[in-house]
């Protein structure tokens, strides 16, 4: 039987190639490539991001634009962070599924976190959407290492920014924030101010006044530390604004 140009021009037609997942190797040479010594140095510079971790350089909109091309791939976050690089943990936070975290590696990749960067990509982008938010936000908040107590506070403010929780989970948030207002720790004291002017911002009228009258306590406190944070969550809410 004769075959028609039509079908003879499919059987020629060569099978779309499978997506390959990215292994490590390319992506930790991805990413060495993308890195920018001047970036690298606006790091600690121009936003105070210091790490003892290896640094390449790559810029969030280039990490985000790789985790874009990735999609979510457990395996290879797991790889990433291990690998003990900025960049490969940067870039770990944005591939792995927050459906798929566990409480013992959130509790793993926490205690490698030594700046606020790592801190608020994985609380902003990432952590909030897990269901251990909540119950992480309590223990890290009693936290005696700086980055873990940030962690705390800035999940917190990113669930209430993304409206992640219900008002009685943010209701206990409050209380936590007024419990550590002392702590005069830089990467403390505005992780724990972030998390009241987030509440005040964004939440229900309920939770906005409730943060309103703590910013008003905190701001009449005798501790300089408490004094500062209350009177910036008040600047920010005259302004409109979280």
């Amino acid at each position: 039987m004769a075959v028609t140009k039509k079908a003879a021009a499919k059987k020629a037609m060569p099978k779309a190639a499978a997506k390959v997942a990215p292994d490590l190797k390319s992506v930790l040479a991805e990413l060495k490539r993308a890195g920018s010594p001047a970036f690298k140095a606006d790091m600690a510079k121009r936003y105070g991001i210091v790490t003892e971790a290896e640094v390449y350089g790559t810029t969030v909109a280039t990490l985000r634009a790789m985790a874009k091309r990735i999609g979510y791939n457990r395996a290879l976050a797991e790889q990433l962070w291990r690998s003990g690089i900025h960049d490969a943990r940067m870039l770990a936070t944005m591939v792995d599924d927050p459906a798929d975290v566990t409480p013992a590696q959130m509790e793993r990749w926490v205690k490698g976190m030594d700046n606020w960067g790592i801190v608020d990509t994985a609380c902003f982008h990432y952590w909030d959407r897990t269901p251990h938010a909540f119950a992480k936000i309590e223990k890290w908040s009693k936290a005696k290492d700086e980055f873990v107590k940030r962690a705390a506070f800035g999940l917190l403010a990113s669930c209430a920014v993304h409206k992640q929780g219900t008002d009685e989970q943010f209701q206990r948030g409050l209380e936590l924030i007024e419990r550590e207002a002392s702590d005069a720790r830089n990467f403390a004291k505005k992780a724990a101010n972030w998390a009241l002017r987030a509440i005040g911002g964004k939440a229900s009228p309920k939770l906005r006044s409730a943060a309103r009258l703590l910013a008003k306590r905190l701001a009449d406190s005798e501790n300089a530390t408490e004094r500062w944070n209350g009177k910036d969550a008040l600047r920010a809410f005259a302004k409109g604004g979280a």
